[in-house]
């Protein structure tokens, strides 16, 4: 594995990963991670043989740069209430299941019927995403989105996702939130995860869930155009469907 990745052409501006020391320059800036265990994720695994005989617990997973930006971009990212981050998810085999983010949602709008939204670009390598809206156990739509570098996913309203790195190679992403809420894990742990696990050799059904949908996959999205996803610091009103989705329903029509 190379020590730097150079994210700086498709990220759309300077910036590196160490991938031995686990730190992103940014700039002049430098950004160490929160870590993602296998402690942290036993909750919503499938393998649970794997788990109490073989897993290490302290194994780290995965990492998540949070806030990146630019110097010079900070105060017009946090004056426009947004917040940019990059994750980074090496190749890594739970037990039988390929290596994933825990999941979550996000929390509904105040004084709104609508909850906010996320969008992701894969910055290296290929992502599977898994995206499903839930109400209990019962599942309304599931779908999976499988990206590749330069490719930008936008979590809908309502949806709650899961991130796979099925492959052998590191994969990053980069996501753009709106900054002002917490993100909700609880309600995927006493279901242990999403409505699909991704097997080696298979995507098996989640029994812990009532009726799901069969096996279903929308392509990426091309509304944000083709330009790095960073860049669009320079027009942040393209991204007030992360603050305010409910005047922005054409962004989820795909």
């Amino acid at each position: 594995m190379t020590n730097f990745i150079d994210l700086a052409k498709l990220a759309g501006f300077n910036v590196k990963l160490n991938v031995d020391k686990k730190i992103l320059f940014v700039g002049t800036e430098e950004f160490s991670p929160t870590i993602r265990r296998v402690k942290d994720m036993t909750e919503v695994m499938i393998d649970r043989p794997w788990i109490n005989s073989e897993a290490d617990m302290n194994q780290e997973l995965y990492y998540m740069f949070r806030g990146i930006s630019l110097l010079e971009d900070e105060k017009t990212i946090k004056s426009n209430n947004l917040r940019y981050d990059i994750t980074v998810i090496p190749p890594y085999m739970l037990g039988r299941e390929f290596v994933k983010t825990a999941g979550h949602y996000h929390p509904i709008i105040p004084k709104t019927n609508v909850s906010y939204t996320e969008v992701y670009e894969v910055l290296y390598g290929t992502a599977l995403y898994l995206l499903q809206k839930v109400e209990g156990n019962k599942v309304l739509d599931a779908y999976f989105v499988e990206a590749k570098a330069g490719d930008k996913v936008i979590i809908p309203p309502g949806y709650g996702h899961i991130t796979i790195n099925n492959t052998n190679d590191l994969m990053i992403m980069a996501n753009w939130v709106a900054a002002d809420f917490s993100s909700i894990y609880d309600p995927l742990k006493p279901l242990r995860g999403g409505c699909y696990y991704v097997l080696q050799d298979k995507i098996l059904k989640n029994e812990n869930y009532g009726v799901i949908p069969d096996i279903n996959y929308k392509k990426s999205t091309t509304k944000l155009g083709l330009t790095p996803m960073y860049k669009l610091v320079n027009d942040l009103e393209k991204l007030n469907f992360l603050i305010a989705p409910q005047y922005h329903k054409e962004m989820f029509e795909e």
